[in-house]
């Protein structure tokens, strides 16, 4: 997966986060616009996981999600 593609077409991974992390709102959503970063943060908040965790989790999601 490529978050410069993600970030350019956004509405479209959008759902595709939404699915794996079901608990994020559409406020951090809108927030996150495709930026890894932005995901990994709104991740360690929601669910309550270490920068860590929350990589892995990013790793595992980009793995089943290749462009």
């Amino acid at each position: 997966m490529n978050w410069n593609t993600a970030e350019g077409n956004w509405k479209q991974y959008k759902g595709k986060v939404k699915a794996q992390w079901r608990s994020l709102t559409e406020e951090q959503l809108d927030f996150i616009a495709g930026k890894r970063v932005a995901l990994v943060g709104s991740i360690q908040e929601t669910y309550g996981t270490t920068s860590e965790e929350a990589e892995e989790q990013i790793k595992r999601f980009e793995e089943r999600n290749k462009d």
